[in-house]
């Protein structure tokens, strides 16, 4: 008789910093069983209901939402839509009933976690941060497995359930990294000049965006040359002001569709700190100055920055201080070498690969 295929589901999102790698460790899992049966639940309206269609998988959504931590009428709402949501995990399960459920943080992960524990269903949590999220502090205790991307995360979670895995993002990068010549050439750069790098997400930072434009005149007049990723909606701004200065060492781009060419041309790179960038930069080994997003739950990014900046494998610039120090102290890094050689080792240091391939090798050992 013909065992039938194992099921899994994968639960999480709200970001792109939960989706990506959810869909890294769905393509991982279908790698060493094709066969395997693969279900994502994330939350109604969010960015996974787009991209875990467009990688190829099926996704249901739930009404769900996140807490407010201040007393507000949306948290009135969220009662009601987490109700909704519990129910319609419950009915999940019982139709697809999977061999394992897998969470990957964000509040779209709890409700069928809570249900895939009620079942006696195994559980694993993957936690990309430093500092965990208050859903999977909750959902920890019945978890069967716990991957995480830092050390010390036994404060947080039970020690005998972790393992270290670090984060499943881009991890094929290095595979594509070629020569600084080649990133030089395919930006149109100067040969002779190093390169910074400036990077602050897909939708870009506003303040990186501000403190590059304050510190225009400084970096125009230095002999470096700035490779600079502003995000759609900081782009035209950025441009027009770049434009105007009439400095040819400032290459101002909206999106940057290469990164494996941007990271092989950088000398150093700014960038914000979230956990899935902070990973990709470990794998990539070159000196880092992090501003964190002030913007994020329980401030997270500035942890995630502060574990690299602890080793000497980062240089950090608090969000509120960016616009006044952070072009004079790129300046003044970059020409400090034995600094830049430091930061490097100190970064590579920490890099963990293959992490998709491990969390997914966990999962299948659970669904034994």
């Amino acid at each position: 008789m013909k065992q039938k295929n194992k099921n899994i589901i994968i639960s999480g999102g709200g970001t792109g910093g939960h989706i990506f790698p959810a869909i890294s460790i769905a393509n991982a899992i279908k790698e060493i069983d094709p066969d395997i049966n693969i279900l994502f639940v994330g939350a109604l309206g969010k960015i996974e209901m787009e991209k875990v269609p467009a990688a190829g998988y099926k996704i249901i959504g739930l009404p769900v939402a996140g807490l407010q931590r201040k007393l507000t009428l949306k948290n009135v709402s969220f009662i009601f839509k987490l109700i909704s949501s519990l129910r319609k995990s419950r009915k999940i399960i019982k139709d697809f009933m999977p061999d394992v459920v897998v969470g990957v943080g964000g509040y779209a992960s709890g409700p069928i976690l809570r249900e895939a524990n009620k079942k006696g269903i195994s559980t694993l949590i993957q936690e990309q941060n430093s500092y965990a999220g208050l859903t999977n502090k909750l959902l920890a205790k019945q978890a069967k497995k716990i991957c995480v991307a830092y050390k010390g995360m036994e404060k947080y979670f039970p020690k005998e359930k972790i393992i270290l895995t670090g984060n499943p993002v881009r991890q094929d990068l290095l595979k594509k990294i070629g020569s600084r010549e080649e990133a030089i050439k395919y930006f149109d750069l100067d040969q002779n000049k190093k390169t910074i790098l400036v990077v602050g997400g897909s939708l870009g930072a506003r303040t990186i965006n501000q403190s590059i434009i304050g510190g225009l005149e400084q970096i125009g007049n230095s002999s470096y040359q700035i490779l600079w990723q502003t995000g759609k909606y900081y782009y035209d701004d950025a441009k027009n002001t770049t434009d105007e200065t009439g400095f040819k060492n400032i290459n101002v781009l909206d999106f940057i569709t290469r990164m494996d060419m941007a990271y092989a041309g950088a000398d150093i790179i700014i960038s914000r700190a979230g956990a899935g960038t902070i990973s990709e930069l470990c794998l990539v080994g070159k000196p880092v100055v992090l501003v964190p997003s002030p913007n994020v739950a329980e401030d997270h990014q500035t942890k995630n920055a502060m574990a690299l900046v602890k080793k000497d494998a980062a240089l950090m610039i608090a969000d509120v201080e960016a616009r006044e120090k952070l072009v004079g102290s790129i300046l003044e890094l970059i020409e400090n070498t034995d600094k830049l050689k430091s930061l490097s080792k100190n970064i590579k240091g920490m890099a963990l690969r293959n992490s998709a391939q491990i969390i997914a090798e966990e999962v299948l050992k659970l669904s034994l």
